[in-house]
């Protein structure tokens, strides 16, 4: 239901489609053309979709993800010393367990993206109010090195709206709080769509973001008005179509973050 939802909120499709129609296959040539499209309505000649196999649920992988980690190593990023993989979890060590190495980097390069991701803060409460929120468990996602959703541990803590999790930080907060205890599992399930930039590098069109956290829908389709930054307003600068994702250390946080069950899914706009 989550990937369903996802993909028709945004109107994306997987890449990949099936062959032109054949003779046996039921569909019309003479109904009206759908208004912005090529197509006619029930169209015999269009495209059908791929059909591709989904996991057994919905955080399991299907059969076109790229799995970014499995539990077993670190092979799909550039791994940096501090961040381990051990038992089937990813760990992201806080400053006090021996200072990480700086943000985890995909190998490959994504644009347009379908992300499925398993977190878990540590159930250590090193502080408590608003003073304190940011040095609890802090990591976040960074879709091309630059746009980034926020992980934190956000239950029963108050920070800043757009800093809390799965805030798109520095810019919009979540619908709704559904953070976890500390100590549980966690989802979040995105759709990235890249922004476009004119020949010119001019911006012509902002990249969106729709997620659900733990199931619950937190952003829909959400414009970004740039790269993050902090303490100030994010801005575009023209980049490549396909950036590798980041796994952000937050060098302060006072306590580690864990992760499991990463993977991908290329998309693309479908045009009219």
């Amino acid at each position: 239901m989550i990937r369903s939802a996802m993909i028709a909120a945004a109107g994306l499709v997987p890449l990949l489609v099936s062959p032109e129609a054949s003779a046996d296959q039921l569909g019309y040539r003479d109904t009206p053309l759908l208004p912005g499209q090529s197509w006619r309505v029930h169209d015999r000649d269009r495209p059908r979709p791929l059909a591709v196999t989904p996991g057994a649920t919905p955080a399991d992988a299907p059969a076109d993800a790229i799995i970014l980690f499995s539990g077993r190593d670190l092979s799909q990023w550039h791994s940096l010393a501090a961040w381990t993989a051990k038992r089937g979890v990813m760990h992201l060590p806080a400053e006090k367990e021996g200072r990480a190495s700086g943000n985890l980097i995909s190998r490959q390069a994504f644009g347009d993206v379908q992300l499925h991701l398993e977190y878990r803060t540590s159930p250590k409460i090193v502080g408590k109010g608003a003073a304190n929120a940011q040095l609890r468990a802090n990591s976040g996602i960074l879709f091309m090195g630059r746009y980034e959703l926020q992980i934190l541990d956000s239950y029963e803590s108050t920070t800043y709206a757009d800093g809390q999790a799965a805030a798109i930080y520095g810019q919009h907060p979540p619908l709704v709080n559904a953070s976890r205890r500390p100590g549980q599992w966690q989802t979040l399930d995105i759709l990235f769509e890249r922004p476009r930039f004119s020949p010119d590098g001019s911006l012509a069109r902002p990249a969106y973001i729709t997620a659900f956290h733990n199931g619950l829908l937190v952003h829909l389709r959400r414009p970004l008005l740039g790269a993050t930054r902090h303490k100030a307003v994010a801005a575009y600068t023209v980049h490549a179509d396909a950036l590798p994702i980041e796994l952000q250390d937050h060098v302060d946080h006072e306590v580690g973050v864990d992760f499991r069950n990463i993977w991908v899914r290329r998309l693309e706009s479908i045009e009219p």
